[in-house]
């Protein structure tokens, strides 16, 4: 065991002073080893590891090298150093995911299980703690008919059909123990309501007692601003009885700061309980953030200002991590995606790592989580045992996820048999079940049947807050030409529901090669694009998707595997052409560039920035832009500049000088339009040389 972490385990468990929640990382040196014959726990794994083990980190999935294929069981081991808790304190085993159904033992006992493979989920391993401990978790990533994902029944041919993602077995997030007080702060549910001046933030603590007595403990609110100055405090007494219970408090911000798409505004709540001496006895922070998100005449409003939005799905798969993946992917991969101007995702079919929900409230992405129901057929949608899977999934989903600004509705399946009997009455439920956990946010799904529909009771889509529609006219769907009537019957279906398309894009599989599949994805988001914008009441549209993925289906005839050709970007993340089409169309303005004299070399450059109308996909308010300009002699910069714009609700033009260039042969003005938060939202390129001098017009160039 790793010498640092061993002492501090130590300091945290011995310090009497320190009451409060500690949590302590156990993600590195663990051992690895598959069970092909499952004869692992008849041989004693979870008493002593077996020869033959790999050592590995997590997060870690085996399916990449010598393991890519393996469906099965497969064992992580690990050993760590504690001292016996002294009495009253409690110790629980975290993780962050492990796919697909776990169980862990620990000193040879079983203390817990857990099936499902993208939510986290703790253990109480008190009572079986020794100083020196042994811990063994078998994971087994083969799915069934009554698993989430499972088996995508719909299909009906074959009777195993998988779901279109790979099934990355393992310990895929992070692992961890936090050391606890008697008294300890499960978590926190964040809601508030704004006014002109002011908001009301409510937050209902949960809490757990494990004294057999009732305590009286004061508890004290303190909201940090978005600057991390405090904003506002608040302390109450209460007592609480032994057990779990939950107690409100709230709390007033004056000159709220509101999230949005480009102004993501992020607060951090702090909760601090303490007992009659003033000893603190735990403490937890979240973040949340303040915004209205409202449905009104079929139109989405954030903050009372109306938002038409674009964006791009995403995997968590990479050929380097797979499911298990680090910040540092994540991040490129988002932070390309932003530069793509992504501003609305339903990110995947599964609850997303911490870390993207993070980066989503950071960057003003609005959300729309998804449990893994992919595909289910009537059967599987009116299994008992797969609707309380399903509750489980999403209660573990929003009672982790519910604090984040950038979530806005969630979504309870995917390509389902949702126009049945059975399928209305499994949303139906869900709906009803989310209301009871989450009543502020909306409910929906995503449904590739809506083309085909005739009347609005006959789908599940007649009790979803908004429309989501799947639709791939060009291939599963049918010929392009059949959209715009197919929307049209949409809209006489549904007159009073907003839409969001929640996927459209080209699989790879209806092209000869990727060449030419890519071709024709570029001619889709040429064509379909201002199609749907010129639908008043589709408010948001969504490419699937980012990445090409590794599956098992939707490939080319005669494989089993490999990477689906269906994203901007390959595998390796090398950009496609689509990549750069798909970036130029979602801009949230246009820029127009000329120089001011073309005759001699220029001396101004005059610059108008067009923001998009609500005639377009997409079309939000822009506060706060700014324009920034360089400009170049070959390689040598000789100006530069930046000009604050008013709010964008209008053309705007804006000159600027060329300094230094009595004697310039070639000059390259580079403009940018940058964001609130610095990233750029659009930009153009213009070029002059000296042959063009003699001659009117320039070269407006596409930016590199």
């Amino acid at each position: 065991m790793n010498r640092n972490v061993r002492l501090a385990i130590i300091v945290l468990i011995l310090s009497a002073p320190a009451l409060a929640s500690s949590r302590i990382d156990l993600d590195r040196d663990w051992q690895f080893r598959v069970d092909a014959h499952e004869t692992g726990e008849a041989s004693g794994w979870q008493k002593h590891p077996p020869a033959g083990t790999e050592s590995v980190n997590v997060p870690h999935t085996w399916n990449l090298g010598k393991h890519d294929n393996y469906l099965g069981k497969a064992w992580y081991f690990r050993t760590f150093e504690m001292p016996i808790p002294s009495p009253g304190r409690h110790v629980e085993l975290h993780f962050g995911a492990t796919f697909y159904s776990s169980r862990i033992w620990l000193n040879g006992v079983e203390v817990g299980s857990h099936e499902g493979g993208y939510t986290a989920y703790s253990l109480d391993i008190t009572p079986h703690l020794l100083s020196t401990n042994y811990l063994a978790v078998e994971i087994d990533n083969r799915i069934t008919e009554q698993t989430i994902p499972g088996f995508a029944m719909r299909q009906q041919v074959p009777h195993d059909a998988w779901y279109d993602w790979w099934d990355y077995g393992g310990i895929v997030r992070d692992v961890w123990l936090t050391v606890a007080g008697p008294i300890e702060i499960r978590r926190q549910r964040i809601r508030s309501q704004i006014k002109p001046d002011r908001a009301s933030v409510q937050d209902h603590i949960y809490l757990t007692n494990r004294l057999k007595r009732s305590q009286r403990v004061s508890v004290r609110l303190t909201a940090f601003a978005p600057d991390n100055r405090i904003g506002a405090t608040r302390t109450r007494s209460f007592t609480v009885v032994p057990a779990d219970t939950e107690i409100d408090l709230s709390l007033q911000l004056d000159a709220p700061k509101l999230w949005g798409i480009d102004h993501p505004n992020v607060y951090r709540l702090s909760v601090e309980i303490a007992d009659g001496s003033g000893k603190v006895l735990d403490e937890q922070s979240d973040t949340f953030g303040l915004r209205t998100i409202e449905i009104r005449d079929r139109h989405l409003l954030v903050n009372g200002e109306r938002v038409r939005l674009t964006g791009l799905t995403r995997h968590e798969d990479s050929l380097w991590e797979g499911l298990a993946e680090t910040p540092g992917t994540m991040r490129h991969d988002y932070d390309d995606m932003k530069s793509l101007q992504v501003t609305l995702t339903r990110p995947g079919h599964y609850p997303q790592n911490p870390f993207i929900l993070d980066y989503a409230d950071r960057h003003g992405i609005l959300l729309i989580p998804e449990i893994p129901v992919w595909q289910f057929s009537e059967s599987q949608l009116s299994n008992p045992r797969v609707i309380a899977l399903a509750e489980q999934q999403m209660k573990e989903m929003i009672e982790q996820a519910g604090n984040h600004p950038s979530i806005f509705a969630w979504s309870v399946c995917n390509e389902s048999d949702t126009g049945t009997p059975g399928g209305v009455a499994y949303f139906r439920a869900m709906r009803d079940f989310i209301r009871k956990l989450d009543p502020d946010r909306f409910v929906s799904y995503a449904d590739d049947n809506l083309p085909k529909l005739r009347r609005a009771e006959d789908s599940a889509a007649n009790d979803a807050d908004f429309l989501m529609m799947n639709q791939y006219f060009g291939s599963w769907h049918g010929p392009e030409s059949e959209l715009s009537a197919s929307l049209d019957n949409i809209d006489r279906i549904f007159p009073q529901k907003m839409a969001i398309i929640s996927e459209f894009g080209l699989p790879g599989v209806f092209a000869p090669d990727a060449e030419d599949a890519d071709r024709k994805r570029v001619k889709i988001v040429q064509e379909q694009l201002p199609e749907l914008a010129g639908r008043d009441w589709i408010a948001g549209a969504i490419l699937w998707c980012y990445q090409d993925y590794k599956s098992r289906r939707n490939l080319r005839l005669g494989l089993e595997e490999g990477y689906v050709d269906h994203g901007l970007v390959d595998e390796y993340r090398q950009r496609k052409p689509s990549y750069y089409v798909w970036k130029e169309m979602n801009a949230p303005a246009t820029i127009n560039l000329r120089w001011n004299d073309e005759k001699a070399v220029p001396a101004s450059f005059t610059a108008t920035v067009k923001p998009n109308s609500l005639d377009s996909l997409p079309s939000y308010p822009l506060h706060d832009y700014r324009l920034r300009w360089e400009i170049y002699d070959d390689t040598k910069l000789i100006a530069r500049g930046e000009r604050e714009l008013a709010d964008l609700s209008s053309s705007q033009s804006v000159s600027g000088q060329v300094e230094g260039n009595s004697d310039a042969h070639r000059l390259q003005l580079h403009l940018a339009l940058v964001r609130p938060t610095g990233e750029i939202a659009a930009e153009k390129t213009l070029d002059w040389n000296t042959s063009q001098a003699s001659r009117p017009g320039g070269a407006t160039l596409p930016a590199p």
